[in-house]
């Protein structure tokens, strides 16, 4: 049975079936299957015009919505506006994946967004914020045919669950349309060998069908020295980059390699320090080997962070004053993670990198952003 849910938000009259109506009131519970997963900051207005999805519409700040699901990849569909004022809306799913980002409307005018997303715990989280939020409605269909890609990477990639701390596979679901999931399995302090030592590719391998995308981007966590994460760049790195190649491809998907993106340290004629080194030689040589796709991140870096210049550069990494966010009360100086602005902007490259290989099918589903 194909899944497909209609939510009409906001007071007034109850919508016309198959729309099921959520007020501010309605907090979620397992037996409906849905709800809000705190009431305390949402309000609603009806501003009583003819379309009652455009009318009536619930103000979610700081909320999320919670749908109860079963795993795989679903269409969502959002209905953004309102009759009378201006609207910014911000909305992120499972651990704070971006699919808009301030997205905003004039008065009387709406707007339908729609992005997929792929569900693996059984629950779609979606959580709104913004100056001026707006939900009007929602509708969830199962998209069988949807394309994955799958992330492997390190910190730098993964969900961040600590605002504003970001990585950049947290902010690629921004840069798709439709039919496009991101599927991110990168996690903090990987290198591409403990990575497959602790069972993380074979856990995608799993899953992977013909067709999806396998994204690999590793290199900061090989140059460390313990054992458990070390390799050697023209070694033991490419034997490792090598199986996630042939484990995706045999399996009919498309490994693509990614070269990590440089740290944020300039030397005195405000020029990038390579701190990769032979790493980035290794992964171009297996990718010219194995012809693999390859987006050359840590080029496209370079040549971001001096375009912005050594100061202002630091407002895509977490810099931090004493106070300036809740959970870093005295401040951060890291030059390799980034805050939610340098992951979208490095997002962005990705996406660039996709455009300029022409990968298909995904270059038919990027955003013109």
């Amino acid at each position: 049975m194909t899944v497909s849910l209609k939510f009409d938000f906001g007071i007034g009259s109850a919508p016309a079936s198959p729309y099921i109506q959520v007020l501010p009131n309605t907090i979620y519970n397992k037996d409906a299957g849905y709800g809000f997963e705190s009431t305390l900051r949402i309000s609603s207005r009806n501003r009583e015009e003819a379309d009652r999805l455009r009318g009536a519409f619930c103000i979610p700040l700081e909320a999320a919505f919670i749908v109860d699901l079963p795993n795989g990849c679903y269409t969502i569909t959002a209905t953004i506006g309102d009759a009378i004022a201006p609207t910014s809306t911000t909305l992120k799913y499972g651990v704070g994946r971006i699919v808009l980002h301030k997205a905003v409307t004039s008065a009387g005018q709406y707007a339908v967004h729609s992005f997929t997303v792929k569900v693996t715990d059984g629950r779609l989280r979606l959580a709104f914020s913004g100056v001026a939020p707006r939900i009007n409605a929602l509708q969830i269909d199962e998209a069988k045919q949807a394309t994955t890609i799958y992330l492997a990477g390190d910190s730098t990639v993964t969900d961040q669950d600590t605002f504003p701390y970001a990585g950049w596979g947290q902010m690629l679901p921004l840069y798709f349309k439709t039919d496009v999931a991101i599927d991110n399995h990168a996690m903090s302090g990987r290198s591409s060998r403990s990575f497959i030592n602790e069972g993380r590719l074979a856990a995608i391998m799993e899953q992977i069908k013909p067709g999806d995308y396998l994204w690999i981007q590793f290199g900061h966590n090989d140059e460390k020295p313990d054992e458990d994460r070390a390799t050697e760049p023209f070694g033991s790195f490419k034997e490792m980059l090598a199986v996630y190649v042939e484990e995706s491809r045999a399996r009919g998907a498309k490994p693509v390699l990614i070269t990590p993106m440089h740290r944020r340290k300039f030397d005195e004629q405000g020029r990038i320090i390579d701190t990769h080194g032979d790493y980035l030689l290794g992964m171009k040589q297996l990718a010219a080997e194995l012809d693999v796709p390859l987006i050359d991140l840590a080029a496209k870096s370079k040549d971001l962070y001096e375009r912005l210049g050594d100061e202002p550069s630091k407002a895509l990494f977490m810099w931090a004053y004493p106070g300036e966010f809740i959970h870093f009360p005295d401040g951060a100086q890291d030059d390799t993670h980034f805050q939610e602005l340098g992951g979208i902007q490095i997002a962005g490259l990705v996406a660039e990198g996709v455009r300029e290989l022409a990968l298909s099918p995904l270059l038919l589903y990027l955003k013109g952003l």
